[in-house]
């Protein structure tokens, strides 16, 4: 299984909608500090996030994907939406 089918597998439990997961890691080869996890943008929308702030959404998503951060994940840029703000 690849680190973005782990990822979109982990995120089903927030029953997204849209489920967006691009993998930037090329574009940040070699830079200072990275131990070899990857960089990732993630777009998702899901009803679980309505009336939730930015901070609690982040928290859910960061929850699923605790364990693959340092070492897999290394960056995570996130666009957490509620199906009302698309």
């Amino acid at each position: 299984m690849t680190l973005i089918q782990e990822i979109t597998q982990r995120l089903q439990t927030l029953t997204p909608t849209t489920l967006e997961i691009i993998d930037d890691s090329a574009s940040h080869a070699g830079h200072k500090g990275n131990g070899g996890g990857g960089h990732f943008n993630l777009k998702i929308t899901s009803s679980h996030f309505l009336e939730k702030s930015q901070i609690i959404r982040h928290r859910l998503i960061y929850q699923a994907l605790n364990d693959l951060i340092p070492n897999q994940i290394h960056a995570l840029s996130i666009q957490a939406l509620a199906p009302n703000e698309i």
